[in-house]
């Protein structure tokens, strides 16, 4: 099996991702975990703004959020997709939330991956069962 291929880009904002091989590394357990293997994964920073006019052109949504995930794959077991994440609103929810800046990154990245593995968080059970999968891939961490 090839090495999965796990990019981290900047769309509108100057970011820099510290422990980049350490997070792909735990990204790449995450998806283990859920029996799925990473082909090609991106992973794109942006602004607010940026992120409300995917919201608007993609989803037809007229709100911040805080990731847009877009499922490229082929096939079940298998994750190809782009994950786009406001650094702006991780910021302001790692406020509201008196976390670390670190640690809703983190959320915000798993959020992503948990998605492309077939996790919704539309209803209230199922953002109840995707917060448990976000609590316990931080718990994989080991940097």
């Amino acid at each position: 099996m090839p090495e999965a291929l796990i990019h981290f880009f900047t769309e509108d904002i100057t970011y820099q991702l510290r422990q980049r091989t350490e997070i792909r590394s735990w990204l790449n357990t995450i998806a283990k975990k859920e029996k799925y293997s990473i082909l090609e994964l991106n992973y794109i920073f942006c602004s607010d703004e940026y992120l409300l006019q995917m919201n608007k052109d993609f989803l037809n949504h007229d709100y911040y959020t805080d990731v847009i995930t877009f499922d490229n794959s082929e096939f079940k077991g298998e994750i190809e997709g782009d994950i786009f994440i406001s650094i702006d609103r991780v910021r302001d929810n790692a406020k509201l939330q008196q976390t670390t800046l670190k640690d809703e990154l983190h959320r915000v990245l798993a959020h992503g991956l948990l998605h492309l593995t077939g996790y919704k968080d539309k209803t209230k059970v199922e953002s109840t069962l995707m917060r448990t999968k976000e609590d316990t891939s931080l718990a994989l961490r080991t940097f």
